[in-house]
């Protein structure tokens, strides 16, 4: 495993985190499996671990507590979010901080937080949806300011809403926020336009989440791919999402070297880009923790591939499918 620099916290954090997202409230986790493939990621160097209480409203918290304590001799990086107050992902301009963040609830949901993790300090809290329309509202900067006081929160960082890499860009600026949380893959690139630039020039950490475009970079899906009712994904792969995304995927695979699968391509594109500090892949199978933890072993892709597959970036807008 590498370890790369977490922006100014100057935490060494392992360049392939675990995102937790699919450990609670997605179809298919078993507890047992669960917790082989959390412990089998540490044996393998993993040491950034991305969560949040709107994952199964704390249980995916709950899961990285007991990880903690089963591996408190080691220094483990945990990540989580402040759920919207009005529970609805994405944000959107016309939302009012009042009623998504107000001070108060930040701080109920950091108390939250530090208990389901088991912690006196969460390294990094962040908010779960943004709008940079907020950047300038005081109401959210005394309340992140009064919990970092207080020891109770180390950094803080923004996830930022599908395809809107820039919807933050100003609340960076405030010089507040340690860490932002992005869509970036081979087919969305658009963040190296300007949010990892600024990044770089204010010294802020980069999670790179969704590596693999919600499964279509695994290589697994089909046109026929369908999802039980109550998975996330049977709303987000309607049809015109899954039959597009199947054909860009499908353009990738005479590019793939010999040896590598979809998925470790992938994987090794997002960790070309000195900008990104760790990516957080979904895991709840063994076999996937010790593929994805193996594409970090400092080998990087041809250049001629790098270029190759930058022309394969994909500019998506918001619609109402795709929070």
């Amino acid at each position: 495993m590498q370890y790369r620099t977490f922006g100014r916290t100057g935490w060494q954090v392992s360049e392939i985190g675990y995102g937790m997202w699919g450990l609670a409230g997605w179809t298919g986790s078993e507890r047992e499996e669960v917790d082989q493939a959390l412990d089998r990621s540490v044996e393998l160097g993993c040491n950034f671990f991305d969560t949040a209480w709107g994952y199964g409203e704390g249980l995916s918290e709950r899961i990285l507590g007991d990880l903690l304590q089963r591996y408190s001799d080691k220094r483990l990086y945990v990540a989580t979010k402040i759920p919207p107050k009005n529970r609805k992902w994405p944000s959107k301009p016309e939302f009012a901080l009042k009623d998504v963040f107000p001070a108060d609830y930040i701080v109920e949901y950091t108390e939250k937080s530090l208990k389901n993790l088991g912690v006196e300090t969460i390294d990094l809290q962040q908010f779960h949806v943004w709008e940079d329309g907020w950047a300038d509202n005081d109401e959210w900067k005394e309340a992140i300011t009064k919990l970092t006081r207080e020891g109770k929160v180390q950094a803080w960082g923004i996830s930022v809403n599908r395809w809107e890499p820039d919807n933050c860009l100003n609340t960076l600026r405030t010089n507040l926020i340690d860490a932002v949380q992005v869509i970036y893959n081979i087919f969305d690139q658009a963040p190296e336009d300007n949010l990892f630039p600024l990044c770089r020039e204010l010294n802020i950490g980069v999670i790179a989440r969704v590596p693999f475009d919600e499964g279509t970079l695994t290589g697994t899906l089909t046109k026929e791919s369908t999802f039980p009712a109550d998975d996330w994904r049977s709303t987000y792969f309607v049809p015109e999402n899954l039959n597009s995304s199947i054909d860009h995927a499908d353009a990738l695979k005479p590019l793939i070297p010999a040896g590598m699968t979809l998925p470790e391509m992938a994987l090794r594109f997002i960790l070309e880009n000195p900008d990104v500090a760790t990516t957080i892949p979904g895991m709840r199978k063994l076999r996937n923790v010790e593929a994805n933890m193996a594409a970090s072993d400092g080998n990087g892709l041809s250049t001629e591939l790098v270029s190759e597959l930058k022309g394969h970036r994909w500019d998506r807008t918001p619609t109402e499918w795709s929070q």
